[in-house]
């Protein structure tokens, strides 16, 4: 494995939650639920990974994402 791959699959991701979880659809709930995601505000690090990244992209409106 390069150097550059590794540095890659060690970056992490900032997912904040901006929006409410009520009156969602269950698979967004499940989704929010899966991120580590309870309540507004409330922030997680997660590895960044095609899986992670798909997450987020089903709830991209509900969730603000900064690479760290």
């Amino acid at each position: 494995m390069s150097k550059e791959k590794a540095a890659e699959s060690k970056k992490s991701l900032a997912v904040t939650l901006t929006k409410s979880l009520a009156k969602r659809l269950p698979n967004q709930l499940a989704n929010a639920n899966g991120l580590g995601l309870r309540r507004i505000n409330q922030t997680v690090q997660l590895q960044d990974t095609p899986a992670i990244r798909g997450m987020i992209n089903k709830i991209h409106f509900m969730v603000k994402v900064e690479e760290v």
